[in-house]
């Protein structure tokens, strides 16, 4: 007989902000709040980016690109711990933690390139405005 630990861990179990009803309640609407603000924000910024033909430049490219990682950035995490609160479950599987976790690192990553190229944009613009429009093209 061996007497070696068999046992392995599929799931986490996440330990919520508070054990209390009442607060989990408001801390349910507060997230979702602010995950509706988020979402329905970038969406407008990418709509009025994408319908308005002046806005067809490399600054407003980007900062299209920007508000669509930021809601997939949001979305990573924030629907987790609202479908958590709706299905009354406190429990996380090792691949979808996995998971979240790898599109998190790939989303803030996308977003710094995006402000650094942003910063580039602007750079070029303020200290070199008559190559600006030979250094960013569509």
């Amino acid at each position: 007989i061996s007497n070696t630990n068999k046992s392995s861990v599929s799931e986490f179990i996440l330990l919520g902000f508070s054990r209390q009803p009442q607060q989990q309640q408001l801390l349910f609407l507060l997230f979702l709040i602010m995950y509706l603000a988020t979402v329905s924000g970038n969406l407008l910024i990418i709509q009025a980016i994408s319908t308005d033909s002046g806005l067809h430049t490399p600054m407003y490219f980007f900062l299209s690109n920007l508000s669509f990682v930021d809601v997939c950035f949001s979305s990573t995490t924030v629907s987790k711990v609202l479908a958590n609160h709706i299905l009354r479950s406190q429990a996380i599987f090792f691949s979808g933690c996995l998971t979240q976790m790898y599109f998190l690192c790939v989303f803030a990553g996308m977003n710094n390139f995006l402000l650094a190229v942003m910063a580039y944009d602007r750079f070029v613009a303020i200290c070199h405005p008559l190559h600006y429009t030979t250094k960013m093209t569509h």
